[in-house]
């Protein structure tokens, strides 16, 4: 019984880390997005370049994803899923960044997000962290069309 709240609790907590990240992306804070990630993060974003390293790498795409939406950032996550264990932890879900960018060109396809907790001095944060767009074989183009 005492390990099932231990673990309600380790899971509301991490729920926790998610909407104060997506409050942080909405609000375009990026101290607030990087206080999600621990400093050896592992990224494979669905942009260029196959894999972000470190905290100071992922905290610049970051910079350049604000940079590049002058107004408002919606962010919105759908049919989350956690799975706690004593240190380590996963999520996944579909999410959805809405904005229009700087040069006009509205974007808000829905990605495949899954995300990779550790616990470090009482903390959970994301040690792994991977976005995904289905891609059409035939055609070797990312299918964006597609909702949960």
């Amino acid at each position: 019984m005492i390990f099932e709240e231990h673990k309600q609790k380790d899971e509301a907590e991490i729920k926790r880390v998610i909407e104060r990240g997506v409050e942080a992306i909405r609000a375009k804070d990026l101290d607030g997005v990087m206080s999600m990630y621990a400093p050896e993060l592992v990224s494979f974003d669905i942009v260029p370049p196959l894999q972000y390293v470190g905290t100071d790498a992922y905290r610049k795409q970051w910079r350049e994803v604000f940079s590049s939406f002058p107004g408002p950032i919606n962010y919105e996550i759908v049919n989350l899923s956690i799975t706690v264990g004593d240190d380590v932890a996963f999520a996944h879900s579909f999410n959805r960044l809405s904005a229009t960018m700087d040069n006009g060109q509205k974007v808000g396809n829905w990605l495949r997000w899954t995300a990779c907790f550790r616990k470090i001095d009482g903390k959970w944060l994301i040690a792994h962290m991977q976005a995904s767009v289905p891609v059409d074989m035939a055609t070797g183009q990312a299918v964006l069309n597609l909702k949960p």
